[in-house]
């Protein structure tokens, strides 16, 4: 890593725990998601260079999905047999999301529609900004409302949930940890098969890796035990740190109309996941932090640790979150239409 690459990181490592310690000072939900976020977002629009480094982003996301696997029990393969009646409303409440955003820019921001609906596309960023370098969309400004749509949840998700007492009891994650051997072991043969899904063009493959090899050994009883705080929790501050290092070096002046843009069809869209989750979670049963979670437009290995984190049930919330992603890839090509490539 070069040592200018290596500044940036140790800077935004220290800006990013300092958001986190005040997030926890004063009693913010998820605050280790939540306090790098913005204060990192801040201090990017303030022109400081920040930045993760992309290795140390693949294995927090690797650790994330091996965290989310460790929850499966028996239990939670009875209450998939209601998931099915959940599922159904992914695709659709991707459609709704997607068109309705896509309304908002083109009729109040006269946005074009290949820019409207990219800029509007909920989730799957890399692959949405890859689209809009190959069409004629304008990619600053799918940039940029894609990464405060993913700010603007990572932030307002987790309030939410507190402010109407939504938040689970009881953690979901199991009350021992592994030992250290079966720990390593596990992120091991997780990165390994993260690679090959990676390989495979599998969706979030690197956090999926993790999932599988948890879940299947879990769920028979192979293996027992979450994983470590001391392990989560820096895991859950480089996540927020990486949200907000969106906005590194970025001008507010330049980009203040898809800022606004982004905003305000943020909150659009978020009125409407929250109206579809609570009619998924009033049909099925299933708790209403989980379906509010699992229904919202942001960023997958985001809103899986934060389902870890408010005590939600991480494996319906990842599934969901998974087959999103595999809608959209199919989706947007659909959508957008030859019309959109570049000439």
């Amino acid at each position: 890593m070069p040592l200018s690459e290596l500044r940036a990181y140790a800077l935004t490592a220290l800006i990013g725990t300092t958001g986190a310690v005040a997030a926890t000072g004063v009693g913010l939900p998820a605050p280790y998601l939540i306090g790098p976020a913005v204060v990192i977002t801040i201090a990017g629009l303030f022109g400081l260079t920040l930045r993760v480094p992309i290795q140390l982003r693949n294995i927090c996301f690797v650790i994330v999905g091996v965290s989310m696997g460790t929850s499966v029990t028996p239990d939670v393969i009875v209450a998939a047999r209601t998931w099915p009646l959940s599922f159904v409303m992914v695709p659709i409440a991707l459609v709704i999301l997607l068109f309705a955003s896509s309304w908002v820019l083109q009729r109040i921001f006269h946005y074009d529609r290949t820019t409207a609906l990219l800029a509007s596309s909920p989730g799957h960023l890399s692959y949405v900004l890859s689209l809009a370098a190959e069409t004629r969309g304008d990619l600053r400004t799918v940039s940029v409302a894609q990464s405060v749509r993913v700010l603007a949840l990572t932030i307002t998700t987790p309030l939410i949930v507190e402010y109407f007492g939504l938040a689970g009891g009881a953690p979901v994650m199991p009350a021992e940890v592994m030992s250290m051997p079966i720990l390593l072991a596990t992120l091991c043969v997780s990165l390994v098969l993260g690679l090959f899904f990676l390989r495979w063009q599998f969706p979030a493959a690197l956090l999926l890796g993790g999932v599988v090899v948890s879940i299947s050994t879990h769920v028979t009883g192979f293996l027992t035990g979450g994983m470590p705080n001391w392990l989560l929790i820096p895991t859950y501050v480089t996540l927020g740190s990486i949200i907000g290092t969106r906005f590194s070096g970025v001008s507010i002046t330049a980009i203040r109309m898809a800022f606004v843009a982004g905003g305000v069809v943020t909150v659009v869209v978020t009125a409407l996941a929250a109206a579809i989750a609570f009619a998924v979670s009033h049909i099925t049963g299933v708790p209403l932090v989980a379906a509010l979670i699992a229904f919202a437009p942001g960023g997958l290995e985001t809103m899986a640790a934060m389902a870890v984190m408010l005590h939600a049930d991480p494996t319906y919330v990842g599934a969901h979150h998974v087959l999103r992603l595999m809608v959209l890839s199919v989706l947007m090509p659909l959508v957008l239409g030859k019309d959109a490539r570049k000439r």
